[in-house]
């Protein structure tokens, strides 16, 4: 059994090399950062903007959620530096550095502006770049580290994560190019293949959601979209059950899937259900006409907007078509989530290998 640090985090085995183990923790800390960011939007934006006109306080929150999202980067770094167990500094000089590499900050005439979560690729980079550096320094600047390595950190790391910052796009735009050419394939097969596609990114430090904005992505494309990551959310719930808290679980599809990307990365044959599942409910969405938005495609069941944007887009609104989303959006993805729990996991996985402990 692996062991527990005092905050509560997975220690990571001993067996693991500092390269291995350096990896994992950024991937962890990154996917710890997104949810954590992103969770109290998810879970209460859609609420709070139907409650506007009722509900005084509702425009404060959606605004201070909102804000939140642009904390990814820093909420990331303190992530990797609690489950690297750095100190309080290096920790605080990874926060900036990815703060500094996000490239979600802008500088205008009117003072700083800061939009968005910024480049998801380029945050992990940046961390990794920061995590290097604070192994290099360790001890060696005695005295001085606290004036050093935050310095140091801020603007060796981060000042190389700002210069990737173009480079490190052209692979989301490539990405983007891509995912575009699967809106030519005849629909059932466009479904299935963007269902697979897009769970494959949530599961990846590629942001869905940039990725569909990118390519404004829209319609049955979209529906299919949020319809595999919705799979994966709920099958990798069902998967770690045994495993995990049920707030952890819970996690999974009210928050992002995102958070077992270290875990499926360490073991790609992982991908296999997840990828079967997203193709079903991917090709049945487009197969119903089950549609949405550029900026829904990315976030599955999450704070219910596949499921809302399905609605909008709708003509329908009868009382059948609400049965039908329940049924897309929750019943079916479960129902996969079980039927496939139940073939794999007798002979291709175990609980255990989607273990997640965020106490």
């Amino acid at each position: 059994m692996e062991s527990v640090n005092a905050q509560g985090a997975k220690a990571l085995p001993k067996k693991n090399g500092p390269i291995k183990t350096m990896f994992l923790n950024v991937l962890n800390g990154l996917a710890i950062g997104v949810v954590v960011a992103l969770v109290p939007g998810a879970l209460l934006g859609q609420l709070m903007l139907a409650l506007e006109g009722v509900f005084a306080p509702a425009s404060y929150i959606v605004m201070i959620t909102t804000f939140v999202m642009t904390l990814l980067p820093v909420l990331s770094g303190v992530c990797v530096g609690m489950l690297s167990h750095f100190t309080p500094i290096q920790t605080a000089g990874l926060a900036m550095a990815a703060m500094a590499g996000a490239g979600n900050m802008q500088v205008t005439k009117a003072g700083f502006v800061v939009k968005g979560t910024g480049d998801v690729i380029n945050i992990f980079i940046t961390l990794c770049l920061g995590y290097i550096l604070v192994l290099v320094f360790g001890e060696r600047l005695k005295a001085y580290t606290i004036l050093l390595v935050p310095a140091l950190i801020l603007i060796i790391a981060g000042g190389l994560g700002h210069l990737l910052l173009t480079p490190v796009g052209y692979i989301t735009q490539a990405t983007g190019m891509g995912v575009a050419q699967l809106t030519t394939l005849q629909p059932v097969l466009m479904g299935a293949v963007m269902g697979i596609v897009f769970a494959l990114l949530i599961l990846s430090p590629i942001s869905s959601v940039g990725i569909a904005t990118a390519i404004t992505l829209q319609g049955v494309g979209s529906g299919s979209a949020n319809l595999g990551i919705t799979a994966a959310g709920f099958a990798l719930a069902i998967y770690g059950w045994r495993s995990n808290t049920i707030g952890t679980a819970l996690a999974h599809f009210l928050g992002s899937p995102k958070i077992q990307m270290a875990n499926l990365l360490a073991k790609p044959k992982l991908y296999l259900p997840i990828c079967i599942n997203a193709a079903i409910l991917g090709a049945a969405g487009a197969l119903i006409g089950i549609k949405g938005t550029p900026m829904s495609a990315g976030f599955g069941f999450a704070g219910l907007i596949g499921p809302m944007a399905a609605w909008q887009t709708s003509t329908n609104h009868s009382a059948g078509y609400i049965l039908m989303l329940v049924l897309m959006f929750f019943v079916a993805p479960v129902a996969l989530g079980l039927i496939s729990n139940f073939i794999f996991k007798k002979n291709f996985f175990k609980s255990t290998d989607f273990e997640l402990d965020y106490k």
